[in-house]
């Protein structure tokens, strides 16, 4: 796939094959690491989210609460509140409590660089989800946990323009504190700007925090200003959406459709497998599976020994997916669980 080129045949099989991993991710086998250190127990984690209004967050602390739960790991958690002065002061607690890791949940080093030094100084292993622009190990950070966000955002823009019939006229959501989103939010302007048919019409910078304040007006002066030319909404997360269908009801545009980038919240896959909301799809991340996959990479931390290298797939979540695999979370038959316990040697306390 990585040697296709961006011809009319080849951005068509792009979007059958983003299709296609959307419908077959219910029944992925694993594959990441089959190796590594045994378990390193008594261990002591704070984990600081940025804000648990944040889905993915939410659930990417879930399952490194329950894989850190079978290391024997003592994890404590803040949430940060989208309040930069909380997350320091969080930073300085865990120094001062000589915390053998800190976890990064969904925001970068940039606006904490004192404390980050003396973390480091300190010994303490850093570590993120979501918290640098690309998956893996950084100046700052032994790892983080994401997918990459250029597949993430192709999957996303390949479907907008795959679901449209005619012209696909786009608005582009953003949250541009955080890289991972800007990274995101250009790979999708790029790929929407490669189509004949399609446009990008706005690129809109919204905080993810006031998402469900600022909205509403959005809509109501996107509408005035774009009026029938958008078609298409694609944000790089569900939480735009959370508060986005009545606005558009309420003007009349239940024809605009809308596309996440990230990152499969349990409201996003509500609404999408009710097939009532205008969001029909969302790329989502493996957050259970990724909250186990941040403890086995802290886990090789403590053991001294290098990161997996191991980056997990986005998969695209639609109303068909959500439909044949009923209740079940989207990453559940992908057996990590199993193949973590393996390489950790510990006996299933809960399977994920």
């Amino acid at each position: 796939m990585k040697n296709i080129k961006n011809s009319s045949l080849a951005r068509c099989a792009i979007v059958a094959m983003a299709l296609l991993l959307g419908q077959q991710a219910f029944g992925e086998k694993w594959d990441g690491p089959t190796s590594g250190p045994i378990k390193q127990a008594a261990k002591k984690v704070l984990f600081i989210s940025q804000d648990f209004k944040n889905g993915g967050i939410s659930t990417a602390y879930r399952g490194f609460s329950a894989a850190a739960a079978e290391l024997g790991w003592d994890v404590n958690v803040v949430d940060g509140k989208s309040d930069v002065k909380t997350i320091h002061a969080a930073f300085l607690d865990a120094i001062h409590s000589h915390q053998d890791a800190i976890v990064l949940g969904g925001f970068q080093t940039d606006e904490f660089k004192d404390v980050v030094a003396l973390a480091k100084q300190s010994k303490i292993i850093l570590a993120g989800w979501h918290a640098a622009a690309e998956p893996g190990p950084s100046k700052d950070l032994f790892i983080n946990i994401a997918t990459e966000s250029s597949e993430v955002a192709r999957m996303a823009a390949d479907y907008a323009i795959q679901s449209g019939s005619g012209n696909v006229g786009v608005i582009i959501f953003n949250d541009n504190r955080f890289g991972v989103a800007n990274a995101k939010t250009q790979r999708m302007k790029e790929i929407v700007e490669q189509c004949k048919k399609c446009k990008v019409l706005a690129v809109e910078n919204l905080l993810i925090s006031n998402a469900g304040k600022d909205i509403p007006a959005a809509v109501v002066r996107l509408d005035k200003t774009y009026g029938k030319a958008w078609t298409h909404t694609l944000a790089i997360n569900d939480v735009y959406f959370d508060a986005m269908n009545f606005p558009l009801v309420s003007i009349g545009r239940l024809d605009i459709k809308n596309i996440s980038a990230g990152d499969g919240s349990n409201v996003a896959l509500s609404r999408i497998k009710g097939g009532l909301s205008q969001q029909i799809a969302t790329v989502a991340e493996p957050t259970n599976m990724q909250g186990w996959q941040l403890a086995d990479e802290l886990n090789r931390a403590f053991a001294g020994v290098a990161s997996s290298g191991y980056v997990s797939k986005p998969i695209l979540v639609t109303t068909q997916l959500l439909k044949q695999i009923g209740t079940a979370a989207i990453d559940s038959e992908i057996p990590y669980g199993k193949a973590y316990r393996a390489i950790w040697q510990v006996k299933a306390v809960e399977k994920p």
